[in-house]
């Protein structure tokens, strides 16, 4: 059974019915995240009961992804999806590629996934290529692969990122001059990491991530108190390693434009890390922004925070690249630009 029977192309959760019939969580690259009822031994279609989303993009709008692997450091291979720019109501004759959005996914043990997401059409609509980077350590590609981030959390998968970065420049698909990158959470991690200890990416956006590891082992949660042990080492017997990796300690590598998002009662990622970070780069006078949400925990749920969360980052970028004529684009103030 396959797509060619009307399943979709990822399934999340299967529950078994009367007679045979299955209930399915699924969604695809154009379907929204729904609830299917399925029997395997009928010739008909699965049936859609219930979709969470009744906004549908047209063809000419909608960019599918295509599973890419990439070589990474130390002779291995790690994986992403690349969904290239699409728009057919616009064509660019004055450039040979795209700016680049590099996505780095949270968990950090988390995967990405090749389900329907408008925040992913937001920009491959408005002329970025993105890659959505599946770095060491995800799910979804066996135990050794995700066994590869164990204690090299801000190593391996900075590696990954700056990689698939490489990898989609070299093959004239993203212009290296125009890559940024962007993550929440365990991802807003990642793209600290790389933009301070890498030189790869041009600005990037962190959303309530983590800037300071030990500041991180002291205050989050209970139920991942104990998270970072096998991610980085035993604290705080090997402190010194959590420095070594914490963006926060090492802001004289950073040069290049950081936007952040942060809740402000987030308690995993409390907000204290944000206002740190930002004014670490305000000292030293790259240019950034902070914004912090009302209300918002960990992870943006009200709708007009997600909006202008990528409102802002769109304009941050177009900003710090100089991109001139972005119909539509916000208003925003960039400090020590």
């Amino acid at each position: 059974y396959d797509t060619h029977q009307g399943l979709p192309r990822t399934i999340s959760d299967v529950v078994p019915g009367s007679h045979g019939t299955l209930y399915l969580l699924g969604a695809g690259p154009a379907t929204p995240p729904a609830i299917y009822r399925w029997n395997p031994s009928s010739p008909s279609s699965p049936e859609i009961l219930r979709s969470s989303s009744k906004v549908t993009f047209p063809d000419s709008l909608l960019s599918t992804p295509t599973r890419i692997e990439f070589p990474t450091s130390g002779g291995l291979t790690s994986f992403g999806y690349h969904y290239p720019p699409k728009n057919d109501r616009y064509r660019c004759t004055t450039e040979s590629s795209p700016p680049l959005l590099v996505k780095a996914h949270g968990g950090p043990t988390s995967c990405a996934s090749t389900a329907y997401d408008p925040s992913i059409q937001f920009w491959t609509s408005r002329g970025f290529s993105v890659l959505d980077v599946d770095y060491s350590g995800s799910t979804g590609y066996g135990k050794d692969y995700r066994r590869r981030l164990r204690r090299r959390w801000g190593v391996a998968d900075v590696d990954d990122v700056c990689a698939g970065a490489a990898f989609l420049a070299q093959r004239g698909l993203a212009d290296p001059q125009r890559s940024c990158i962007d993550g929440r959470s365990a991802g807003g991690f990642t793209v600290l990491g790389a933009l301070t200890f890498r030189d790869v990416f041009r600005a990037g956006t962190s959303s309530y991530g983590i800037g300071d590891l030990t500041a991180l082992a002291g205050d989050t949660h209970k139920f991942e108190s104990r998270y970072l042990d096998g991610l980085v080492g035993r604290y705080p017997e090997e402190e010194e390693l959590y420095r070594q990796r914490s963006p926060i300690e090492h802001v004289e590598k950073l040069s290049c434009p950081v936007l952040i998002l942060q809740g402000e009662e987030d308690r995993v990622v409390p907000p204290n890390q944000a206002r740190k970070m930002h004014e670490a780069l305000l000292t030293k006078g790259i240019p950034t922004c902070l914004k912090v949400y009302e209300g918002e925990q960990h992870g943006f749920r009200k709708a007009e925070n997600i909006e202008d969360a990528l409102d802002r980052e769109l304009a941050f970028y177009g900003k710090v690249f100089g991109m001139e004529g972005i119909p539509g684009v916000m208003e925003i103030e960039v400090d020590n630009l």
